[in-house]
């Protein structure tokens, strides 16, 4: 019995001895035991790559080493909560429109209990590569929202081709995805529409960079709107402009000094809207009793011109809703969405700088 037990107690002390330490991890993972200790503590300053950690955790479970008192597995053995949406975007400090689309987004996620982070890419191929790759290995990321500053037709990456993925504020041919963007078409119809039903036939058009998509789409909805009213569409009443105040100033001289001036001015954006009210007060024409002037996008100075800008809201917020809905919808609660381009229209927002044509 004595032997028996003196036996046993050589075991315990032997068992003891060799309990596996941070140095036998080292070893067996083939790196420092300083490398080891940030591994296994989890420190998460530490640049340690990927395949040096999974060596540290693989040589740690080989040989059964967990630090005293603590209990840690290893990274893939951790549940790890998925509660994040990547919005990654090319530009967002330029222009007001991309920030009210990440709020939209963001509120919604936060509604149903999920988080957003942002990544501004600038269009940079290099920078964009590199969010890509942080995305992807990121195991918190549900999905992402790919955006774009103006509407336009984009080469979706092919690593998004792995992740739910939702286009916003821009469009994909073949469509793959689900992509959301302002119905500009519908838009431009309401605004037009809002100048025909006070009276006026002879509206002037400044639209945006004929080249873009939004004023492509908001010089089709002015023809379908004066059609509707059977007034003949008048080449010579449209300009094209930039979206900048100058731009509209200087087109709505141009408009203002033809020998039959128009009675309402529709501009594709607020901006040139203000520059067009200048070119107003200079022509000594007060709005909106001698000119009706209407804008489009519903910035935050509309409220504050004099008078207060009648405009078409552009419903980015409603967009990053939108956008974020979907996504959690694929993502979260498995629904097969086909592919297809959804329109978002905005609502008109009558104020004081329009108003029915004088007899």
């Amino acid at each position: 019995m004595g032997k028996s037990d003196d036996r046993g107690g050589q075991r315990g002390r032997g068992a003891e001895s060799s309990r596996p330490t941070m140095t036998d991890v080292a070893r067996i993972a083939g790196v420092s035991q300083s490398s080891v200790s940030l591994v296994l503590n989890a420190m998460s300053g530490s640049r340690i790559s990927q395949e040096t950690q999974t060596k540290v955790w693989e040589a740690a479970h080989k040989i059964g080493y967990k630090l005293p008192g603590v209990r840690h597995d290893p990274p893939s053995q951790v549940a790890v909560e998925r509660d994040t949406i990547a919005f990654i975007v090319d530009e967002i400090s330029t222009s007001p429109h991309p920030v009210v689309s990440l709020d939209g987004a963001r509120d919604y996620a936060f509604e149903q209990g999920f988080l957003v982070s942002a990544h501004a890419t600038r269009s940079n191929p290099d920078l964009e590569d590199a969010v890509l790759r942080a995305v992807l290995r990121d195991p918190t990321i549900i999905g992402v929202i790919y955006a774009t500053i103006f509407t336009r037709r984009v080469h979706v990456p092919e690593p998004l081709k792995n992740i739910p993925t939702v286009l916003l504020n821009c469009y994909a041919e073949p469509r793959q995805h689900m992509a959301i963007v302002p119905g500009e078409v519908a838009g431009g119809f309401a605004a037009t529409a809002h100048l025909t039903s006070l009276g006026h036939k002879r509206i002037g058009f400044i639209n945006g960079e004929p080249w873009m998509d939004a004023a492509i789409d908001r010089l089709k909805g002015y023809k379908q709107a004066l059609a509707t009213a059977d007034i003949a569409f008048d080449e010579s009443l449209v300009r094209d402009g930039d979206w900048l105040p100058l731009r509209g100033y200087e087109a709505g001289l141009d408009l203002l000094s033809m020998p039959n001036p128009p009675t309402a001015i529709f501009c594709g954006n607020d901006l040139m809207a203000i520059g067009v009210m200048e070119a107003a007060a200079e022509k000594g024409l007060r709005v909106p009793e001698d000119l009706s002037v209407m804008g489009y996008d519903d910035q935050e100075l509309a409220r504050y011109t004099h008078p207060p800008l009648s405009t078409l809201v552009l419903p980015n917020y409603e967009m990053g809703q939108k956008a974020s809905e979907m996504l959690i919808d694929m993502a979260v609660h498995h629904k097969k969405l086909r592919p297809m381009t959804v329109k978002v229209d905005g609502p008109l927002v009558v104020r004081t700088s329009t108003a029915k044509l004088s007899s």
